[in-house]
């Protein structure tokens, strides 16, 4: 019976983290499109809508922070170490994303602002060598990920000024798209002044985005300019038994599996 419930677990693991199997790409397509429906539907409360359809939206948005839910409860489930699991990067993302669906029914506007961090489990689908577009080159996964990693602060960010900002400044941050634009201006420093935080949280959100723009950005940029300076000096041979494509102009033979090259 335990063999057969350790089979089960170690099937479960496998299938939710796959990016390879028909199963594995459907589950984490299925949970993709639940992230961006999800997002969406909080991008859609900012503005006025009639009751009836936002009275949809939010049992649908149940819906969703259920089987989320039920995700991590697998995922939990499945952990050979429980302690390593729930101290994880992406649990701690799981688990601000479900706490709405226990914590929801108490009236504190700031607890909302953990819906938000939902959009970062978009970071889970990218892999270091394979993702569930699959993109194997490098490049193509250096440049993914560092766009999910900018659209998930933006998005963040973005949602967390429109939180405490809203209901204090709302002639500014009528809804999703206000704090949006402050949102990238403030990232980027450029700053034009013309909206600007009233409250004491939306001026500490404020100049958490200043820091996380100045530091990340040219980070990031840093990355695709090596990354691009790195690929002009290699050369287009193809290795005749991997099929790699690029090698550095000197090389002889190939990096990946040692072929020498014509």
């Amino acid at each position: 019976m335990e063999n057969r419930i350790g089979a089960i677990k170690e099937k479960i693991a496998y299938y939710i983290d796959d990016f390879d199997s028909y199963i594995g790409i459907t589950i984490n397509l299925i949970i993709l499109g639940l992230i961006l429906l999800s997002s969406a539907i909080f991008v859609i409360e900012t503005y006025s809508i009639p009751p009836e359809i936002l009275i949809i939206l939010k049992h649908l948005d149940t819906v969703i922070l259920g089987i989320f839910t039920v995700e991590y409860m697998l995922r939990f489930w499945c952990a050979d170490s429980k302690k390593s699991f729930l101290f994880s990067f992406f649990s701690f993302v799981d688990l601000l994303s479900i706490l709405p669906l226990f914590i929801g029914f108490i009236d504190i506007r700031y607890v909302r602002i953990l819906r938000w961090f939902r959009v970062l489990r978009l970071l889970r689908l990218i892999n270091f060598e394979t993702s569930l577009f699959r993109i194997k080159s490098e490049d193509g996964i250096i440049l993914v990920r560092i766009f999910l990693i900018l659209f998930s602060l933006v998005f963040i960010y973005s949602g967390a000024i429109y939180q405490v900002e809203h209901y204090s400044n709302p002639g500014v941050f009528k809804n999703f798209f206000d704090a949006l634009y402050f949102s990238i201006v403030t990232m980027t420093t450029v700053g034009f002044g013309d909206v600007i935080p009233l409250s004491e949280a939306g001026r500490i959100v404020t100049v958490i985005m200043i820091f996380s723009g100045v530091i990340l950005i040219p980070w990031q940029i840093s990355i695709l300019t090596q990354k691009f300076l790195q690929k002009s000096q290699q050369s287009n041979q193809v290795c005749s038994y991997c099929g790699l494509r690029f090698h550095d102009r000197d090389a002889n033979f190939c990096k990946i599996c040692g072929t020498k090259l014509e």
